[in-house]
């Protein structure tokens, strides 16, 4: 498999894009509207350039609308804000997704009340999103993974303590489970420090790490850290 969709197009869009680009796939990010992406002159939400000033350095990204993206990747990421996550993927459409995995790395962060966000409540301790986007496309394969830490590091472990850190893995399918956890070697990640957790409820429980990542680099104005399980 060597088509992969992004659906979402911020720095974590990005970032795996360019990755996945010099791994040698082919990489489609969806977008709601292409010309108006585009067009947009508003930085991102890092206060990055605009998205058209990162395209024309990967052009070989390709782009597309969201059902666009979802039916030429043989894997689809999603990489959008969490609280848009469900209607971005509906709009890539059921059809472009069945039977494909789909790697969610997004957080339901509520950012309704400013910093520090929340985790969306209907979103959280008895549901995540994970399983939401696994219950409305229940022909798909969701694989929840990579979501604890900077995006930096997801595609770059070895960029902190020498690679040796935790990355969790969690969903229904192990065939599913085991791609991933290819993709995540090519990235870097040893399979010693990749950590399954179960099924896909098990998001719960990943997802619930972000209140505290998010106190941690506000403690420290630095996102490049991870967690390590040991013992």
């Amino acid at each position: 498999m060597k088509k992969i969709a992004i659906i979402g197009t911020g720095t974590v869009g990005q970032t795996f894009a360019s990755k996945f680009i010099s791994l040698g796939y082919e990489v489609m990010i969806g977008t709601r509207d292409v010309s108006e992406k585009l067009a947009s002159t508003a930085k991102d939400g890092y206060g990055g350039p605009p998205f058209s000033e990162w395209h024309a350095q990967y052009k070989d990204v390709k782009l597309g609308n969201f059902a666009e993206a979802a039916a030429f990747g043989e894997i689809v990421l999603n990489a959008t804000q969490g609280a848009n996550s469900i209607n971005a993927l509906k709009l890539a459409e059921a059809k472009n997704l069945n039977g494909k995995i789909i790697i969610d790395v997004a957080n339901p962060l509520d950012f309704s009340k400013g910093m520090p966000p929340c985790l969306m409540p209907e979103l959280s301790n008895t549901n995540s999103l994970g399983e939401e986007i696994q219950r409305v496309f229940p022909d798909a394969k969701v694989v929840k993974a990579l979501n604890t830490m900077w995006c930096g590091i997801m595609v770059n472990p070895n960029m902190i303590g020498g690679g040796d850190h935790t990355a969790f893995v969690c969903g229904n399918d192990a065939d599913a489970k085991t791609r991933v956890k290819s993709l995540m070697n090519e990235f870097g990640w040893k399979n010693g420090n990749i950590l399954d957790l179960g099924d896909i409820s098990s998001a719960r429980g990943t997802e619930a790490v972000l209140p505290v990542w998010v106190r941690i680099w506000g403690a420290r104005q630095n996102g490049a850290f991870n967690f390590k399980i040991v013992g």
